[in-house]
């Protein structure tokens, strides 16, 4: 295990210079200039030059990824085209927000979702069974933004119960948190279900309901244990569809979060803040399928990693 540790620790550095090159490569492919965009459209071809050059746009392109992976391995992620601002203090600025949401959100989708997949395995074919897979079918196939704009309009624009926009109190976390969990909440049901029938219908339930060991204690200690491993994967193989997920749903609730930051930057083809932000959730997904592995390993000591 502590091999595996430290070989996954030295292979982080080589998946970031991975990523941050497929990212380098990808912007400079996209059409439009932030050197046209900064100097306006009216300007002339001698001052789109001029901010061209200002922003180390005429360089070559290894010149150019040079420049960011030596500042990325400082802590220093460039500064932003639009703002001006250091691209590091506007991440670690809007962050903190992005964290809050996504670990209310995956909180609130596994207080909803594994109580419900339980409820569906243990009453399989009944009417609860039912219920929860109709659910899930529907919070698996929703679209995020729709369900943003409907739960605006319902909870904020006609009730007056929640605010409508922006990160003003706890209750600005109600509406975007439970828009965002609605998908994990969905998937995690599903898996634990499947996960839970498979576990109950083992010999060891059997061996437990014939000594007599109360049902809370099969299905909570016993049969719960043994089925976390498959759900705990998919939390983890799912934070990055959270983190893409909280893109759309910051942007649609003016969220000040990175999400947010990145659909600004990707309007004003704002290079090193599209390049910072994607870095710092690129890490975020790795590091979250390594504790999801180490968790997995902690519930199961007979798996071993190679």
């Amino acid at each position: 295990m502590k091999t595996y540790i430290i070989r996954k620790l030295i292979g982080l550095p080589l998946i970031l210079i991975g990523v941050s090159l497929l990212i380098f490569l990808a912007l400079r492919a996209l059409p439009g200039d932030p050197a046209r965009l900064m100097a306006g459209p009216e300007a002339t071809q001698e001052a789109v030059d001029n901010m061209r050059s200002r922003l180390g746009l005429d360089r070559s392109l290894p010149e150019q990824y040079a420049q960011f992976a030596y500042g990325a391995v400082q802590g220093d992620l460039g500064t932003s085209i639009r703002s001006k601002l250091p691209v590091t203090s506007e991440i670690s600025e809007r962050l903190p927000y992005t964290l809050a949401l996504t670990l209310t959100a995956y909180l609130l989708a596994m207080a909803i979702g594994v109580p419900a997949g339980m409820l569906g395995a243990i009453y399989r074919h009944g009417w609860p069974d039912q219920m929860v897979m109709f659910l899930a079918i529907m919070g698996a196939s929703i679209a995020n933004f729709w369900l943003a704009l409907m739960a605006m309009n319902t909870f904020s624009v006609k009730l007056g119960w929640l605010p409508l926009l922006g990160a003003s109190s706890w209750k600005s976390f109600i509406l975007p948190s439970v828009t965002l969990a609605v998908l994990p909440a969905a998937l995690i049901a599903r898996m634990t279900r499947s996960s839970m029938i498979e576990v109950l219908g083992q010999d060891f339930i059997r061996t437990a309901r014939a000594k007599g060991v109360s049902v809370a204690a099969i299905y909570w200690r016993h049969a719960l244990r043994n089925a976390l491993i498959p759900i705990i994967t998919i939390v983890g193989l799912n934070f990055g569809a959270l983190i893409g997920g909280a893109v759309v749903t910051e942007s649609v609730f003016n969220w000040p979060g990175i999400g947010r930051l990145l659909v600004d930057a990707v309007r004003y083809r704002d290079y090193p803040v599209i390049q910072g932000v994607t870095l710092v959730a690129v890490t975020g997904v790795v590091m979250a399928n390594f504790i999801a592995e180490l968790l997995i390993a902690t519930l199961n000591p007979r798996i071993r990693f190679n």
